[in-house]
């Protein structure tokens, strides 16, 4: 069994892959992680964006969701990490997804005969606006604020992806 670190980790990614799979797009993970990058996202075929775009997202979770001045509080980026999605710059749009889960494993998910319900919601929010931090320390950590209408749906994912507005 999972410890609970690695649990709710990945109930996150599985959380944001399914809203990819709701939306028709595909996604992916390099087999290790060098980049910061969890998983790929991209709409297959032939676009007014291009050909198969997509999107570089770093998932990250959270059991306590602080909500100030419309914008969700989250503590859980290192330098490091932040660096890697921070700034312009990079080939493929960088977006973090942060999902809020139930701090019990044990709701996560519930089943009723109206279907599959997941626990909590995510949120998106693009760093690309943000300078890199000149001296990364990967045991300090840096804010960030996403603000609560980026909510991650099947509709905004795909949004994100193919860069049409829904």
């Amino acid at each position: 069994m999972l410890d609970s670190r690695n649990h709710q980790g990945k109930f996150g990614a599985d959380y944001v892959r399914v809203l990819a799979s709701a939306a028709g797009l595909s996604w992916a993970e390099d087999d290790v992680d060098l980049d910061g990058v969890d998983l790929c996202i991209k709409l297959p075929g032939r676009t007014p964006r291009g050909f198969s775009p997509r999107i570089d997202v770093q998932v990250k979770t959270i059991s306590r969701l602080e909500v100030r001045d419309g914008a969700v509080n989250f503590d859980g980026l290192d330098h490091a990490q932040f660096n890697k999605l921070a700034g312009i710059g990079f080939t493929v749009p960088r977006y973090l997804f942060v999902v809020h889960v139930p701090p019990s494993a044990a709701e996560y998910t519930d089943l009723s005969t109206a279907g599959l319900l997941l626990r909590h919601i995510g949120y998106y929010l693009s760093l690309s606006d943000r300078d890199p931090l000149p001296s990364p320390d990967r045991h300090r950590h840096i804010r960030v604020k996403l603000p609560v209408s980026n909510v991650l749906t099947a509709a905004s994912l795909r949004m994100l992806v193919s860069g049409e507005r829904v």
